[in-house]
């Protein structure tokens, strides 16, 4: 069975016309389809607690004390700085989660993983298209907290212009990537567990969604600065609050980059998964 597996994996590695990539990577797109647009209130509604229980406990709750003694540094009131930041943690927490579940239970519960190793595409694809899952699932939740801060804010174009909606994009393709190689090397949901704890669990709180990256000192401000989500806070806030002079462009290659890079080490796996 290896040198089944392995013979095909090391042929797929090189380097293909891109309509073929394409094509392969909406079919293994369309195998998580089938399964994902009967869940679709489920999975749009499944990111949606935890950022509503942040809008009223610091938004309206803690946010009224700090509107009192400061002014923040991107909309009117602390509750209108934090809802961008809302959006990244959602769109953050199901595309990570919703892709590594997603592959966990193909290789280790329903054993649907090792027929999805010999289908004759290229690795990049099986990863591209693994990702596009995670990105869907991202959206629609993001898409649920959008409208929530719609509600609250009563500001439309704000949440939906291209360049807002561009970030959410490129920060669910990040995570969902980060997903996706958690999925191939977890040997039991408890191992997810252990990197949802000490990788995104920390990020949702030190990515900029409840204060200014630009505030703190040099040594925090480093480590901060390390984190992809930092970068879609502070381009969602400035999308969203700023005028387009004021917008950090370089979130989006920053963005982009760790993307590819994901996607490189994603095809890498793939090539040479032996489940």
């Amino acid at each position: 069975m290896t040198n089944i597996l392995s013979r095909p994996r090391l042929r797929q590695v090189e380097a293909l016309p891109l309509r073929t990539l394409w094509v392969d990577m909406l079919t293994v797109f369309w195998g998580d389809w089938l399964d994902l647009r009967v869940r679709i209130p489920q999975v749009a509604a499944s990111g949606l607690v935890s950022p509503l229980i942040y809008i009223l406990a610091f938004g309206l709750g803690l946010g009224s004390a700090i509107d009192q003694v400061t002014t923040p540094s991107a909309g009117e009131n602390y509750l209108e700085f934090i809802l961008p930041g809302m959006v990244a943690l959602s769109s953050m927490v199901i595309s990570f989660g919703g892709t590594t579940f997603s592959i966990c239970g193909d290789r280790l519960f329903t054993k649907t993983f090792e027929e999805m190793l010999l289908y004759p595409v290229h690795p990049l694809a099986l990863h591209l298209g693994k990702m596009l899952a995670g990105i869907v699932r991202g959206m629609m939740t993001a898409g649920s907290v959008i409208l929530v801060a719609i509600l609250f804010t009563g500001r439309f174009w704000s949440f939906v212009n291209p360049l807002f909606l561009l970030l959410v994009v490129l920060n669910c393709a990040v995570f969902a990537g980060l997903g996706v190689i958690v999925g191939l090397n977890v040997k039991s949901l408890e191992s997810v567990g252990l990197f949802n704890n000490f990788l995104i669990v920390p990020m949702s709180f030190l990515g900029g969604t409840f204060f200014d990256p630009g505030t703190l000192p040099v040594a925090l401000k480093a480590i901060v600065y390390l984190l992809p989500l930092t970068y879609t806070t502070i381009g969602l806030r400035a999308a969203a609050y700023k005028p387009l002079g004021e917008f950090p462009w370089y979130s989006i290659p920053i963005l982009l980059a760790v993307a590819g890079v994901l996607a490189a080490i994603g095809a890498r796996q793939f090539s040479t998964q032996q489940d």
